[in-house]
């Protein structure tokens, strides 16, 4: 097992398929890295090793499940049944889950060995992984730097090699620019194209996206095919048509990106028509960027009241100031100050928002722009104990791209291609209409052919 990380889950579970590995060795060869490597980069917030050394021990290479034997960490906003999920929260820290959800049965079906759950933000609020519950999460790539988030500790460790692929969410950007920052493909699937997961305020339930990071866009069709509604057949090729890109560089607040950002951007267009596709440079959508971030953290205010409401009856006791992170009462405090009618008001606006997008990407089957306009900032950056204000325009600095996809449901990717002067990754983002997941990730494998990426950080291979 020297070689455990130069394989994605996919050819791991072949091997064990054919007999030439066995479940334990994958997860003792899984454990022996995460406890070399967590140390310095902090991915684990709860662990189950023994159970899946157990589990492990009665899974052949014969059982059902596309991905048996397979090692792999779920992200801690997932209720995984007998696992911590305190949800980056000192609030929660306590909290174990009994019951499975839909999405975790089919974790289970899959074959996966759950080992743990990963490092997140406060309830994956704020972009970089930095909670006061759990501490730091650094970037494999330079630990001065962050992970990003609120999928952080997922995409460092399989940026480090402790498990090929890692379950991750993105309700705004939280699977691709974590992907971006640690050189990882990060795809956000259609909305309500997989199983269901655990309970999710209804407020939130049509932004949020479950899959995965990982090394490689085999891994992550694979494992799409397999948590679908539908169980279709895993997208394993390039794809072979021309597609029209439409390429534009505005943020959504109206800032133009750093200028190593566009010089990548660029590239991405000349490697995009050298493989055929045609370009055209257009101007970015017509949206009021301020007014959908307001929007975006009223509504997550007005979850974060609810939370405390319900937490209150249950613990018979108000919640302490020192429960939760600085950033999260600031939101609950600025939802508490607005009218009565301001969620209705703010959900109208995004809707609104999602129909002049769409009415934007129809003219091409896919949109291009970068993953995130700034260079990966270093920690810091986005601690939750900053004020208010300075979150807010450095959260709308950071995901300057990434959210409208979400209130729309496209299915949109960050593909890991370049590298900044520094060598930190630079993701590009692609996006289509919703429905096209499988056109993305055929222009994925094509991408990922023509311009191969590093799998892991240079310091760490052969580690």
């Amino acid at each position: 097992m020297q070689n455990y990380v130069d394989y994605d889950a996919v050819e791991l579970a072949a091997w064990v398929r054919r007999g030439d590995i066995t479940p334990l060795e994958l997860v003792d060869a899984a454990v022996a890295r995460i406890e070399m490597l967590n140390p310095e980069f902090n991915v684990l917030a709860h662990s189950r090793f023994e159970e899946a050394r157990s589990q492990a021990k009665e899974l052949s290479g014969t059982n059902a499940g596309p991905f048996a034997g397979v090692p792999c960490l779920l992200k801690d906003l997932l209720p995984y049944p007998g696992l911590g999920c305190s949800m980056g929260s000192r609030l929660f820290a306590q909290y174990v889950p009994e019951e499975s959800n839909p999405y975790c049965t089919r974790i289970d079906e899959a074959g996966f060995l759950v080992l743990g759950s990963t490092t997140t933000s406060e309830f994956g609020l704020l972009g970089s992984t930095e909670s006061l519950l759990h501490g730091i999460t650094r970037n494999p790539w330079n630990p001065k730097h962050s992970a990003l988030g609120s999928s952080g500790g997922a995409a460092a460790a399989v940026a480090s090699g402790m498990v090929p692929l890692a379950h991750a969410s993105d309700g705004g950007g939280s699977i691709r620019l974590p992907a971006a920052a640690c050189g990882l493909f990060g795809f956000k699937p259609s909305a309500g194209c997989v199983v269901p997961a655990g309970p999710v305020h209804p407020l939130f339930a049509p932004l949020l996206a479950e899959h995965c990071v990982s090394r490689t866009v085999q891994d992550s069709a694979h494992f799409l095919s397999w948590m679908r509604n539908d169980s279709s057949k895993p997208v394993e090729s390039p794809v072979s048509r021309s597609l029209r890109i439409g390429v534009y560089t505005q943020t959504l607040v109206g800032e133009q990106p750093h200028a190593e950002v566009l010089e990548a951007l660029q590239r991405t267009v000349s490697l995009c028509q050298d493989l055929g596709h045609l370009v055209v440079e257009v101007d970015a959508p017509a949206l009021d960027g301020r007014a959908l971030s307001d929007a975006f953290f009223v509504l997550a205010g007005a979850a974060q009241a609810g939370m405390l409401a319900t937490m209150e009856g249950l613990l018979g006791r108000p919640v302490e100031y020192h429960e939760l992170e600085p950033f999260t009462w600031a939101l609950v405090e600025y939802f508490r100050g607005k009218p009565e009618d301001t969620v209705m008001h703010q959900l109208a606006s995004m809707e609104a928002a999602k129909h002049t997008m769409l009415s934007h990407m129809k003219a091409f089957d896919v949109l291009l722009c970068p993953t995130s306009p700034i260079l990966t900032p270093e920690l810091g950056f986005l601690s939750p104990e900053l004020p208010y204000n300075d979150l807010i325009r450095r959260t709308e600095q950071l995901a300057g791209y990434t959210p409208i996809h979400n209130m729309v449901g496209c299915p949109a990717m960050s593909v890991p291609l370049w590298q900044s002067q520094e060598g930190l990754p630079i993701g590009m983002h692609f996006a289509a209409l919703p429905g096209q997941d499988d056109l993305l990730l055929a222009l994925a494998y094509q991408l990922e052919e023509a311009a191969p990426w590093p799998k892991m950080p240079e310091l760490l291979v052969g580690s």
